[in-house]
């Protein structure tokens, strides 16, 4: 899946307050430290949530923590940290050991998000639909919302084909990404994000029209070669991601030539003040 859509469907929302959640084994698990956070206003929600499970142990006899797991989700520093979640069933049960108002209306929430997932596996298209109407909601025009959907089902065709061919590690699929920007762009991926002015943010969700198009052709290139040459492995298939990306950089060298101008542009999508529209001229 790709980075960005991953980043969106890992955060939902209840009352304005964030919900960490994963997908693991075909399922929504949500982080419990953050449904505490949203169910008590508590100013400590990860020792409210440690005294809340001995409570319950020597109430009830029963560990909350045999009904969770503990999966990797993103901090607010950037970094991915084991944490306890989860899933709707359990969490269901946890919920019952919270005194809060908020608890009825969070379990239809709870409900309801946890079906979507459901709703997802049985027709796919759902999740796509669901992937347009957040970018339409976030202010990104058609016509760059068609061609980001492009770039996402070419993507995934891409590793579907690494999958086949040897590559399942996810810092893997991070190293072959970047050897195709590269290739395509001349530039490393934070280089990128520097001459775009962004840090944390998907880099491919502040592209221009033609760098989609561009990212598009890199991959979609690759995805060609493996299906032609069946690399194996990782070092095999860095090499094909390399040639894939090149063809991208040749056709990117060629239109500037015929241009005069970069295809690479600082233009990008930061909200308020900081927004440089894709429509503006690029300075």
């Amino acid at each position: 899946m790709d980075d960005s859509i991953e980043k969106i469907s890992k955060i939902a929302v209840f009352r304005k307050k964030e919900i960490r959640r994963i997908i693991h084994e075909n399922e929504w698990w949500f982080s419990v430290v953050d449904v505490v956070a949203a169910l008590t206003d508590s100013e400590n929600p990860r020792d409210y949530w440690y005294k809340m499970k001995i409570r319950v142990q020597t109430e009830e006899g029963f560990q909350l923590s045999t009904i969770c797991r503990q999966l990797k989700l993103e901090a607010s520093d950037g970094k991915r940290y084991a944490t306890d979640c989860a899933n709707t069933e359990a969490m269901f049960r946890i919920i019952q050991s919270i005194p809060s108002p908020k608890a009825e209306p969070f379990k239809m929430w709870l409900a309801k998000v946890g079906y979507e997932r459901v709703q997802e596996i049985e027709d796919p298209e759902l999740g796509t639909k669901r992937t347009r109407a957040i970018y339409k909601a976030k202010g990104y025009p058609d016509d760059w919302i068609e061609k980001r959907m492009r770039g996402i089902a070419i993507r995934e065709e891409l590793t579907d084909e690494w999958d086949r061919h040897g590559v399942r590690e996810k810092a893997e699929y991070a190293i072959l990404t970047a050897e195709i920007s590269e290739a395509t762009f001349g530039l490393k991926p934070s280089e990128h994000k520097a001459i775009k002015g962004i840090e944390r943010e998907n880099l491919r969700d502040h592209m221009t029209d033609l760098e989609l198009i561009f990212s598009m052709l890199g991959e979609a290139s690759t995805t060609e070669i493996v299906k032609t040459e069946h690399p194996e492995g990782f070092d095999e298939n860095k090499q094909v991601a390399r040639r894939g990306g090149n063809v991208a950089g040749v056709a990117r060298k060629k239109l500037e030539e015929e241009t005069g101008a970069k295809v690479v542009s600082k233009k990008n999508y930061l909200p308020g003040k900081k927004r440089k529209q894709l429509k503006d001229t690029d300075k």
